[in-house]
């Protein structure tokens, strides 16, 4: 009777070290590693296999008892308004490569549901002077890390996140248009009328009721309030880059993040530091002290004619001209 009380019991202890063991290791997000090399290697669940506990001793395991724990942070504790942290998301537009093909602006209207002439992101001709050869210049909000259109809200429907990005709750926005006023860049827009979204405004908001947490990125616009480029928020959450940046056929715009020193097209990734170093890159009216999030490299050393009429585009000299 004695011994198998004593069997017993070391049984017990043995699963409870197992046990402990697995726990401690999920803890250190090791197990998630040791189940994908598992995976790979088609090792038989019933094999050993030899871990290391938290004081560094190799001790064998059935494989088995070793499961995959997500740590992922879940999405239900990400504040949209917040942002993420320890990230500052930065912008660069390479005006030498710029062929007005307009994929970005599509995208972003796509993505956006954005109809009619109430687009995000516009393209204008530019010529410096009439000696000089005209380009192509998109023009985004450049998501300040000053931003006088948050300054001015008086109901806080425009925020800068910690991540850098300046976004706009149309819940909140009553139309004032103050922030419009004062961005220097004028990049907003203004929704005067209803805008003739149709089945996608239904869909769009019965998704945005089916949310755990307030999104404000995506959604459909709303009459009387303002709109504006946001960086694709709901894209970046999901590791993604913005739609203009992927849309792109010419690698234009490259995205990242200004903390790492490195930004990406899609297809290349470059350092920042070094992109702007090099190229001479520049942000617009610096002097203003906004400190855009947007940066430019001049439209120098082309390797292609520049053309017009590929397809509609906005003269810069008949934007908000005055009567």
């Amino acid at each position: 009777m004695g011994n198998i009380n004593k069997n017993s019991r070391r049984k017990f202890i043995e699963k409870g070290l197992k046990l402990g063991l697995v726990t401690a290791v999920s803890g250190f997000g090791i197990s998630k590693i040791v189940s994908k090399t598992i995976a790979k290697t088609s090792i038989p669940p019933s094999n050993k296999i030899e871990l290391m506990t938290t004081d560094g001793t190799l001790i064998q395991v059935d494989s088995s008892e070793v499961v995959e724990m997500n740590h992922s942070k879940k999405l239900d504790d990400y504040n949209v308004r917040e942002g993420m942290p320890d990230r500052k998301f930065v912008m660069v537009i390479d005006l030498a490569k710029c062929k007005n093909a307009l994929k970005c602006q599509k995208a972003c209207n796509k993505h956006h549901y954005i109809t009619g002439d109430h687009a995000w992101l516009k393209v204008y001709k530019m010529q410096e002077d009439v000696d000089t050869a005209p380009y192509w210049m998109p023009t985004t909000c450049m998501h300040c890390d000053h931003p006088a259109c948050v300054t001015v809200c008086p109901v806080d429907a425009t925020f800068k996140r910690r991540d850098g990005l300046v976004l706009i709750d149309n819940e909140r926005c009553i139309g004032c248009r103050f922030c419009m006023a004062a961005c220097p860049y004028s990049t907003r827009v203004f929704n005067w009328s209803e805008p003739n979204q149709g089945e996608i405004s239904m869909l769009m908001e019965m998704e945005h009721q089916t949310h755990n947490t307030a999104e404000f990125a995506g959604l459909p616009s709303v009459k009387g309030t303002v709109d504006k480029c946001d960086f694709c928020p709901h894209a970046i959450k999901q590791n993604e880059l913005p739609h203009c940046v992927t849309a792109c056929p010419n690698g234009v715009f490259y995205f990242g993040d200004k903390y790492e020193d490195t930004v990406t097209n899609g297809s290349e990734s470059l350092r920042l530091s070094k992109l702007l170093k090099d190229k001479d890159g520049y942000r617009l009216m610096e002097s203003l002290g906004t400190k855009p999030s947007v940066y430019y490299l001049p439209p120098v050393d082309r390797l292609v004619d520049f053309e017009e009429g590929l397809e509609h585009y906005t003269d810069f000299r008949s934007v908000d001209k005055p009567e």
